[in-house]
């Protein structure tokens, strides 16, 4: 049964509380729908930029693997406008806290544009071993990457085994 307006308060054009035919009480929104959506969209804004911002290293170096025609292992930084000051090679590992260094090199000058190369298991011109290349083994998955003491920049890193370096031939960088 449907009651006259003069009987409750409330009518179709108020924000509020109203009778709708055959619907029973239905609220109507103290927002209004624009600012609802504007506030969602801000906070998608801001969800996605706090997912896709992170506290690292900016990039602008690439590292890479090659070998020497006697078969040496080297070091290979491509520097595209920034410094890289030294490398690292490292056992890669899910658990950070057990990524195990396994050599470490600086080079005598910071690596400006261009590209560097350097033997990581003998003394090379221009780099000092800080921690001498320990002896690689099979199956173990390495990473080498490039770093600057103050770190302002860094390189992308390139991960690699044995079995990856043995593919290589003089020239060719990974």
């Amino acid at each position: 049964m449907l009651l006259p307006a003069a009987a409750h308060p409330y009518h179709p054009g108020d924000r509020g509380p109203m009778r709708t035919p055959g619907r029973g009480l239905t609220m109507w929104s103290t927002t209004s729908r624009p600012v609802f959506r504007r506030f969602v969209g801000a906070v998608a804004v801001g969800m996605s930029l706090a997912a896709t911002s992170g506290c690292t290293v900016p990039v602008d170096a690439v590292a890479g693997i090659s070998v020497t025609g006697d078969g040496h292992l080297l070091g290979v930084i491509m520097a595209c406008g920034h410094h890289i000051d030294g490398a690292t090679l490292y056992v890669a590992s899910d658990d950070v806290n057990k990524n195990m260094k396994v050599g470490s090199w600086i080079a005598d000058r910071p690596l400006t544009a261009g590209l560097a190369t350097w033997t990581l298991d003998s003394p090379a011109a221009g780099w000092t071993a800080t921690k001498p290349l320990t002896p690689l083994t099979a199956k173990t998955t390495y990473v080498l990457y490039g770093w600057t003491k103050d770190s302002s920049w860094s390189s992308s890193h390139i991960s690699f085994t044995l079995s990856d370096r043995d593919r290589l031939t003089p020239g060719k960088v990974r």
